[in-house]
């Protein structure tokens, strides 16, 4: 006997790679889907699954989160993204670490006792390799974990969850495939840039050329050379010079400049 539990997904649009994402939830009691009301094939896919799915408005990470942890009756939630995998490995190493928890912990001074959650590594795939360096591995990221001891943070377009308690480390990966092109690549970019220099401008932040173009050097540095993207090929290098344009759109854009408005020069 162990704990049951629940394999959360959110989803929009995300065809391409659900049906492997939620066939690796197949250890799962249940899996819940909460869809942003895609208009592809989702839907339908999640459901000839098994999922249960909840659609709702999409109102950014946060608001999405916390509605979809509402709706969990279960002790433990493992967590993936519509492009993301879990492998037999790790499989077995959340259902161990579950077990863990009737038996009181493992080993000697309770390794697993009353966790909040558990950290897993993420192996991401970029151009033509999963990378092994870069800052993109091992990416540990809290994605096992109890429901009522987690909160949801929000960071511009990101999200993490932040625990209230102790945590672990599982082995075995999350296999992420976050891009199928460089375009896609780059709309995201854009996006993200949006959301971060929006968030930078309500924060007080500067911008302005001189400061975009210092942060992205520094990120292109970061990347490249002090988190060994050199070690990852031409993938390395592609990923760096794409992290140092999203540090230089992010800090520009803090300063909008009016394009011309009201359009009545002379």
């Amino acid at each position: 006997m162990r704990p049951a539990i629940t394999g959360l997904v959110l989803t929009y649009n995300g065809e391409r790679l659900l049906d492997r994402c939620l066939a690796s939830l197949s250890f799962c009691d249940k899996v819940l889907v909460v869809d942003s009301f895609s208009t592809d094939r989702t839907v339908d896919m999640a459901r000839a699954a098994g999922a249960e799915v909840v659609q709702r408005k999409w109102e950014g990470p946060g608001p999405q989160f916390r509605h979809a942890l509402s709706l969990i009756d279960t002790e433990w939630v493992f967590s993936l993204d519509q492009d993301e995998i879990c492998t037999e490995e790790l499989r077995e190493s959340v259902l161990a670490a579950v077990r863990a928890q009737v038996r009181g912990g493992e080993g000697s001074h309770g390794a697993h006792a009353r966790r909040a959650g558990y950290r897993v590594p993420r192996r991401s795939w970029y151009f033509d390799r999963f990378m092994k360096h870069s800052g993109w591995y091992p990416d540990y990221l809290l994605r096992l974990f109890r429901p009522a001891q987690m909160e949801v943070h929000v960071s511009g377009a990101h999200y993490s969850f932040h625990p209230k308690g102790e945590t672990g480390r599982l082995r075995g990966d999350i296999l992420h495939y976050p891009y199928d092109s460089f375009r896609q690549h780059l709309d995201k970019i854009n996006s993200y840039a949006q959301q971060g220099a929006d968030d930078l401008r309500a924060k007080g932040r500067q911008g302005g050329v001189a400061v975009a173009t210092a942060h992205g050097l520094a990120r292109f540095l970061k990347l490249y050379v002090f988190k060994l993207g050199v070690l990852d090929g031409r993938a390395g290098f592609i990923n760096a010079a794409h992290g140092a344009f999203y540090a230089f759109l992010k800090y520009i854009r803090v300063r909008e400049g009016d394009w011309g408005a009201p359009f009545d020069h002379h």
